[in-house]
């Protein structure tokens, strides 16, 4: 497939209360069960996006510094899509494990030149396993120099202009979306 993937891995989590990306679930690291999930892909590149390099960051990774000020996923996604030399990026969450290469395949056939896809759940997207392409670039940007870094409201901009295509999460895909988020997820999964 010729698109590129980009695993976010830049948050602070505070309700963790440790490194998300480090912590082992099901006998592995969430960043090794991440990445082994993009790499069934085979992508044309592979992005990790965090504040700072990691030490843990395989050498066929490259690195991509969220963009300063933090802004949240907006910053990272916004670095990788300034990167990508395809012409779509898969966008993942290291805190999303039950996602499937199943279902990130499914997404990978429902892009079109100059659009991507993004799941959602009722009426709220789920921007952080979506794929978005190139040309959203601008967008990404903008929301980035304004002041309102809700991916909720970017997105909603970006179906609007059609750079993005909702797609229904249906029930039974529901549970690949679940986050971990605090150390009872992490426990209870």
């Amino acid at each position: 497939m010729n698109i590129s993937a980009g695993l976010l891995a830049g948050g602070e989590s505070r309700r963790m209360g440790k490194d998300k990306p480090t912590i082992v679930f099901h006998g592995k690291p969430l960043w090794q069960i991440q990445l082994d999930l993009l790499r069934k892909l085979y992508p044309a590149e592979i992005f990790l996006s965090a504040r700072t390099d990691p030490g843990w960051r395989p050498r066929d990774v490259q690195f991509v510094r969220d963009v300063s000020p933090s802004r949240g996923p907006l910053s990272g996604l916004t670095a990788s899509l300034d990167r990508i030399r395809t012409s779509h990026l898969l966008a993942l969450a290291i805190d999303m494990p039950f996602m499937t290469q199943k279902y990130l395949k499914f997404l990978c056939h429902q892009i079109k030149p100059g659009c991507g896809v993004l799941p959602k759940i009722g009426s709220r997207a789920e921007p952080l396993a979506a794929i978005y392409p190139r040309e959203a670039s601008p967008e990404f940007r903008g929301a980035l120099a304004g002041a309102d870094f809700s991916l909720q409201t970017l997105t909603s901009r970006l179906i609007d202009a059609g750079k993005l295509r909702p797609i229904a999460v249906l029930d039974e895909e529901k549970k690949f979306f679940v986050n971990l988020n605090e150390p009872a997820d992490v426990q209870s999964g």
